[in-house]
């Protein structure tokens, strides 16, 4: 039998309970609901089965002359599809009559170029749009994307890590962090977007905030855009104000207005 420790103090003893219940109740139960819906729903199946079809969301890139941008995500396969989904960059410049898609992947070289159609599904998953610029602005763009994905630090094989990143997740995030002026932030439940390769203390990814991070493990943001965020293994639980949400782990971010957050535009 044990007894408990008397140099601890009641009151702290409470409030080390009143922290347990606080995580079990943001990360634990969620993670722990979404698992068993996802069971449920029948899970996304093999991969060797699964649709990767195009949804016919875009027209040909010939038929469709003006530059594009676009960042979507779908629900992954597997165990991992119960909590997360995998990310990817789709970009076509002005006149050009192909579109390139890149993803990152777990096996062979990690940066894949049109791997999948740009709007294919991903396990079966209907993919969301999490930016979608076109015009002249994407034409200004897609150059600092390119230049992004060619500098990717993670790009040889064997780099690729599924927790806590580098990832799919992990790839879009820093050609995002590297251009900021495409204006968004990542699902909550795109798991490995907060990897670093070192501790960091700085300003979130939009400039409008702080934030702490420990290796994509551990990490808070406060910020105007990104809200406030808490992550725990690399599962994130916050709120936001700006456009009010809230961020659950596995389900991703709940609210009026869609996945994405707008960042604020880089000075001129």
């Amino acid at each position: 039998m044990t007894t408990a420790d008397p140099s601890v103090s009641p009151r702290r003893r409470r409030s080390r309970r009143t922290l347990v219940l606080i995580i079990l109740a943001l990360f634990l139960l969620p993670i722990a609901a979404r698992a068993g819906l996802y069971a449920y729903q029948g899970g996304s199946g093999s991969w060797r089965t699964a649709d990767w079809s195009s949804i016919g969301s875009l027209p040909a890139a010939k038929d469709h002359p003006e530059a594009r941008l676009l960042v979507l995500s779908g629900r992954t396969g597997g165990l991992k599809g119960a909590v997360a989904v995998h990310s990817w960059v789709v970009v076509k410049a002005a006149n050009a009559t192909t579109w390139r898609r890149y993803d990152v992947v777990g096996w062979g070289t990690p940066v894949r170029e049109n791997m999948r159609a740009p709007d294919g599904r991903w396990y079966g998953d209907h993919p969301s749009v999490i930016a979608d610029i076109k015009g002249d602005e994407a034409e200004k763009l897609i150059p600092k994307i390119d230049a992004a994905i060619k500098a990717y630090s993670f790009a040889n094989d064997g780099d690729y890590r599924l927790w806590p990143g580098p990832n799919s997740n992990t790839f879009v995030a820093t050609v995002l962090r590297a251009v900021p002026e495409v204006g968004v932030t990542m699902p909550p439940n795109a798991i490995g977007r907060d990897y670093r390769p070192g501790p960091y203390a700085g300003l979130t990814d939009s400039g409008t905030g702080l934030e702490l991070n420990l290796y994509g493990v551990l990490g808070l943001k406060v910020a105007w855009v990104e809200g406030f965020e808490l992550n725990i293994g690399g599962f994130v639980a916050g709120l936001d104000v700006r456009n009010p949400a809230v961020k659950i782990p596995g389900f991703g971010r709940i609210g009026f207005d869609g996945m994405s957050a707008t960042a604020m535009p880089v000075p001129k």
